[in-house]
């Protein structure tokens, strides 16, 4: 089969459209990705799997047009140019299209060339919009282009364009039905890990408790919703208690600066480094010496409905989690003992539950138990099977019809 994947973002890199594209083509599927181009590349590239098709790249002079003309929305017509010359001129056969903003097209575009769209999404897009909207620093054009109000709308006119709709968590799947979307035009799909995504060499032992308290780590973006506050208040908190921990932040966004100044208002500049983003084997050495993996997000609806991919790197990498009660995040943690749960935006329960895990062989067991259920059940070898096997049925549906 010749399928079309649309990402609304450049390519390189994601790990989901890599995984999703890989798993495609091992199963013996063509895939073509229709992708931004922000960074001005090639237009047409092959990788071992995939080809790609970037967005026209235009030239300096013209100013922001650049930028504009490669703005993922539903009514941007670089967008519909693209995907209906690929599908045209390659002959495809199914449409996968990443997240909501161009459902529309990939809707519309399927109906004209008669060809089925399924809509990969990944999270719940006006919720995240609206905790934008309330926790992340947000340009006018951001607010005005990126509103919750419209992100509704958008889903009310796709979701009937869409043969099928993968999610990533069962929390997903049941506000698509509760919003009327039939459940066998439903599929979990989990954003799993590869086993082999960390090099097993260079796995983090579990460390014993050391004189400067526990090594807790960080690894993702830096909005507001994230809880990276959160974080800092209780490293602050435990600084107060007389303990002692440090805290390393991996990744960049809007809240940064916000965050860095936080760090200077509660006293733990000696404790908390916010690194940025760092090259991958940089990530694995501040990986290998860690201790607690953290997903202090706030329990918004948004997070309460998708699943962040920190948590089966950290599972993967066999370190134990320290995880807000978001729902999805909270029931695994719960289910598999692989960390503690601590209360939404508490810095006194966070700080709480990194004492109580300072116990070496408390750590190790809760790692142990992380690292087995990834390499037992959550891994893409399960989920990608499940995804091609999706794919495969919906086209086969859609035929008979």
């Amino acid at each position: 089969m010749r399928i079309c994947k649309i990402w609304d973002a450049d390519y390189p890199w994601d790990i989901r459209v890599e995984k999703v594209a890989d798993s495609l083509a091992e199963a013996g599927h063509e895939v073509h990705l229709v992708c931004r181009n922000g960074g001005r590349l090639q237009r047409t590239e092959s990788t071992k799997h995939f080809q790609i098709h970037r967005l026209p790249a235009w030239p300096s002079f013209l100013g922001p047009f650049h930028d504009i003309s490669n703005f993922p929305h539903p009514g941007n017509p670089f967008w519909w140019g693209e995907i209906a010359r690929v599908v045209r001129c390659y002959k495809i056969e199914l449409i996968l299209v990443r997240d909501l903003p161009l459902a529309i097209p990939a809707g519309v575009i399927g109906k004209i060339f008669n060809v089925p769209v399924v809509l990969d999404m990944a999270e719940n897009y006006p919720a995240m919009l609206a905790d934008r909207r309330l926790y992340t620093p947000t340009s006018v054009l951001g607010r005005v282009f990126r509103h919750p109000s419209l992100a509704r709308l958008i889903e009310r006119l796709s979701f009937p364009l869409m043969e099928h709709i993968i999610v990533v968590v069962d929390q997903s799947r049941d506000r698509l039905k509760a919003a009327g979307v039939p459940s066998q035009r439903l599929t979990v799909v989990t954003n799993t890990p590869r086993i082999d995504q960390w090099d097993a060499a260079h796995r983090a032992p579990t460390n014993p408790a050391r004189e400067q308290g526990l090594h807790v780590v960080y690894l993702g973006n830096l909005d507001g919703s994230r809880g990276v506050d959160v974080a800092i208040k209780g490293i602050a908190q435990l600084k107060k208690q007389g303990s002692f921990a440090r805290l390393t932040i991996i990744g960049q966004g809007p809240s940064r600066s916000m965050l860095e100044e936080l760090v200077k208002a509660e006293g733990v500049a000696d404790r908390v480094k916010i690194c940025g983003r760092l090259p991958f084997n940089e990530v694995q050495a501040v990986m290998t010496e860690s201790d607690v993996g953290i997903i202090p997000h706030y329990s918004t609806h948004a997070w309460n409905t998708t699943m962040p991919n920190k948590l089966f790197d950290y599972m993967l990498w066999g370190i134990p989690v320290l995880v807000s009660d978001v729902k999805a995040v909270a029931t695994i943690v719960q289910a598999i003992g692989c960390g503690a749960i601590f209360r939404d935006r508490d810095p006194v329960d966070f700080a709480r539950c990194l004492i109580e895990m300072q116990p070496l062989q408390i750590r190790e067991h809760m790692g142990e138990n992380g690292r087995r259920a990834i390499e037992q059940r959550y891994n893409w070898k399960i989920e990608g099977a499940e995804l091609v096997r999706c794919i495969e049925q919906v086209k086969l549906r859609y035929q008979s019809v």
